[in-house]
């Protein structure tokens, strides 16, 4: 009889075994995989229609957030060009991602501004703007640094700044942390994991 149980035992643990090599391989990000992350978990700004907007406004969708300046010369232009891109290799699963555009620059970023620059990307992606103390906190939530480095005259300053993008699954959950200067196809293939 204990004889008989044992086989028993061993012939389930063999099956079980055998189950788990037909399981499908888990798919791999190519970005940083930030799941469990203590910091970036909301932001309180406004868009560039004049609504109000946090992070639960988005519930339900893939939100990649960058945080950057209209003036920026390489870097900005770069990420939502790459981010066009992304959305369309997305096809109609780009109706499920929201792109934000954080300004760094509150000073000459006004909502006018952001409202001719962000949706000249993609219509759909949205810039966001605080005054000087709601753009700190949420660059300090977000661990994202940034600095005014002077320009010739006064109005002419550059503002260095992280480069990468912050991406949300449809539950709001911080998930990756997309490096810059990629190209929209390994971008796209993660989205499309968290779409899944």
């Amino acid at each position: 009889m204990k004889m008989l149980r044992h086989l028993a035992g061993l012939l389930m643990a063999l099956s079980l075994l055998g189950l788990s090599g037909c399981m499908p391989a888990q798919e791999k990000f190519n970005n940083t995989d930030l799941t469990g992350l203590d910091y970036a978990k909301d932001f309180s700004l406004t868009d560039h229609n004049g609504k109000p907007r946090t992070l639960a406004d988005f519930k339900g969708k893939a939100v990649v957030i960058f945080f950057g300046y209209t003036q920026c010369p390489d870097v900005c232009p770069t990420t939502m060009v790459e981010m066009a891109g992304v959305m369309k290799l997305l096809g109609a699963d780009a109706d499920k991602v929201q792109v934000l555009f954080v300004t760094l620059d509150p000073e000459r970023d006004t909502r006018a501004l952001l409202s001719n620059y962000v949706p000249n990307f993609d219509k759909r992606f949205l810039g966001l703007y605080g005054n000087a103390e709601a753009t700190a906190k949420v660059a300090k939530e977000f661990k994202v640094f940034y600095q005014k480095v002077d320009g010739k005259t006064p109005g002419s300053y550059t503002v260095d700044h992280t480069a990468g993008s912050y991406v949300f699954d449809p539950q709001g959950r911080i998930r990756l942390f997309l490096r810059h200067g990629q190209g929209p196809e390994p971008v796209a293939h993660d989205l499309k994991i968290l779409l899944k």
